[in-house]
């Protein structure tokens, strides 16, 4: 799930023991294919702005250089041209609101599969609209605090034209409208900042904050369900703890 620091932090220390590295190079792979198909097949990220972000996002997660090439080269291909996304929407465990963005050669089989993770999970699948209107669009950058303050990255991120910073454990969280991502991100990396992630999230307006322990762990078991599908690339849910 993207969006939230504490989640974030919850899913940042599991990453090292969850042994994901390779499904999450695979979904990270399908994004850059898809942002040259969607571009246009422009294979230059300085003439395609998403295919930068997606590059960037790689990058972040340490993903090796030939392995972003062979994405980029794999938009031209057949299998490339049969890829599509699409985005469900739905209420989780407590009645959590929830995005899914995937990609999918075959609708007809991830649909379903999406559904079920709702349905045995205490969740209902939705129609579109149902919960979009809940989330606003923004770019989010993690950033590592190497030994510096909160307050030290929220100046350097305002002066670059950032509109908020949420407060990690060992990393920042520096919100920016879609816009003007690639500039804050810029100018933080000019200020010797370390820029560990990069992306566009649907942030929610609404926090629902959780304060039962069995309710958190229903909802957390379930979004990390949707995550671990193959076919989805990102979860976005208004819920926080208490």
């Amino acid at each position: 799930m993207s969006g939230h620091s504490k989640w974030a932090t919850i899913k940042r220390q599991k990453g090292v023991n969850d042994a994901k590295r390779g499904q999450h190079f695979t979904k990270l792979s399908l994004a850059i294919t898809i942002a040259v198909r969607e571009g246009g097949n422009v294979a230059d990220p300085n003439g395609n702005p998403r295919l930068r972000l997606a590059i960037d996002a790689a990058r972040a997660a340490n993903m090796p250089k030939d392995n972003i090439e062979r994405a980029i080269q794999r938009a031209s291909g057949v299998n490339a041209k049969e890829m599509s996304e699409v985005v469900y929407e739905g209420f989780g465990p407590g009645g959590v609101s929830v995005i899914v963005e995937a990609i999918t050669d075959n609708k007809q089989r991830t649909t379903p599969e999406i559904k079920s993770i709702f349905d045995k999970n205490g969740g209902t699948l939705g129609v579109p609209g149902s919960v979009s209107y809940q989330f606003e669009l923004k770019g989010l950058l993690t950033v590592n605090k190497n030994g510096k303050s909160l307050d030290d990255i929220f100046l350097l991120a305002a002066e670059h034209g950032a509109e908020d910073v949420e407060d990690g454990e060992d990393e920042c969280y520096v919100y920016t409208s879609s816009q003007e991502l690639a500039k804050v991100q810029h100018g933080l990396i000019q200020d010797g900042l370390n820029i560990t992630g990069v992306e566009v999230i649907k942030k929610p307006i609404v926090i629902k904050y959780l304060d039962n322990s069995d309710l958190s762990n229903k909802v957390l078991a379930f979004v990390e369900k949707l995550e671990s599908h193959d076919d989805v690339q990102k979860v976005f849910a208004n819920f926080d703890f208490s």
